[in-house]
């Protein structure tokens, strides 16, 4: 599975709910995780932050709503979506869980295609390039369901780990990237790739955004990293 597919944690106690949810994600395309208790959750995502959780509300030791809590009020986790899942079904329970910082709350018992369908939906928001979103930066246009790049309407010629590099580059503009992040997100983190391998893509990247002619829109940020514009 390429390595800039999203990853979801897949948060839940009962083992075959636990399951299920991981199986129907990957027959979605995504990279999925699991932990069995809020302890282990926390852990997981400070090894490796996903690009999403799905997590159940009712979890022994540190309970969902607590995970949420502490997430949402850490800078470095605040923007990764948070799908709850709880049997409450009540008003009151909802309001709970979103004022805790969940993004959206399913209850229980829940219908596996909705809950894909709500998944899709916040990485739209927060990952568009891997749902097949169109991208749009200056003059430069990336269809991430053709896989094709335009640069002031004329087509580009990328690799596919150039693409992969644009993509994350152009869903979060102005941000800058360190080497070590860009890694994790394009190439993944099972893979050893020396930083360097960074700059050698980055210089491709550079060379293929202005075959055609045009200003360089990758800049480098001394001491830490990549950003485009």
């Amino acid at each position: 599975m390429s390595a800039d597919q999203p990853t979801v944690l897949v948060v839940e106690d009962e083992p075959a709910q636990r399951e299920v949810l991981a199986y129907n994600l990957e027959a979605e395309g995504f990279r999925v995780s699991k932990a069995e208790n809020g302890e282990e959750a926390l852990l997981l995502v400070d090894e490796d932050a996903p690009d999403l959780i799905v997590l159940d509300w009712m979890l022994p030791s540190v309970s969902g709503i607590e995970v949420c809590r502490r997430l949402k009020s850490r800078a470095e986790t605040r923007g990764v979506p948070v799908i709850m899942l709880s049997a409450r079904s009540e008003e009151v329970d909802r309001v709970r869980g979103l004022e805790t910082g969940a993004d959206d709350y399913v209850v229980k018992p829940y219908s596996v295609v909705e809950l894909m369908a709500r998944v899709r939906s916040q990485l739209r928001r927060t990952r568009p390039a891997t749902v097949g979103q169109r991208l749009e930066f200056a003059d430069i246009v990336l269809d991430a369901e053709t896989h094709k790049v335009f640069r002031d309407e004329k087509p580009l010629k990328l690799g596919p780990t150039e693409f992969r590099l644009l993509s994350t580059f152009m869903e979060k503009p102005g941000r800058v990237w360190s080497r070590e992040q860009l890694l994790d997100r394009v190439w993944g983190r099972d893979i050893y790739v020396d930083t360097r391998t960074v700059d050698v893509h980055i210089g491709r990247l550079r060379k293929a955004l202005c075959q055609h002619g045009g200003d360089d829109p990758v800049r480098t940020v001394r001491g830490a990293g990549y950003a485009l514009g």
